[in-house]
């Protein structure tokens, strides 16, 4: 073997090698994108609007007519205030309950039950 094949011999490695490296480099850069696109992602369904965060009228807790509540506000609302939800909203399921039990016994004609009779 003369001595100049062993140099093409050592710049084909050379070669193979560094094209191996910069696929591998490539490969890795796209993954980290798609990596940084899913996060992204992730960040706008789940982050919390700025403006919700830094609006003084809205206080952690309390929830605006018409609207529920923000899923994990109770974490940072004050026991009282959730025991106050949760009355109301236990009371309101209770009447709203007792009325279709009103409803459906006027429905088929049945007596009402005193406990289901308004005293108003």
């Amino acid at each position: 073997m003369p001595w100049w094949s062993w140099i093409l011999i050592w710049i084909a490695l050379i070669a193979v090698s560094l094209l191996f490296y910069v696929l591998l480099g490539i490969r890795l850069f796209r993954q980290f994108m798609a990596t940084m696109k899913d996060l992204g992602a992730a960040g706008e369904r789940f982050g919390a609007p700025l403006a919700d965060i830094t609006d003084p009228a809205r206080q952690p807790g309390t929830v605006p007519d018409g609207q529920r509540a923000v899923p994990g506000s109770a974490v940072f609302a004050s026991p009282m205030q959730m025991r106050h939800d949760y009355q109301t909203s236990k009371s309101s399921r209770r009447e709203k309950r007792r009325r279709r039990r009103v409803q459906r016994k006027a429905d088929r004609g049945q007596p009402q039950a005193l406990r289901d009779i308004e005293f108003s």
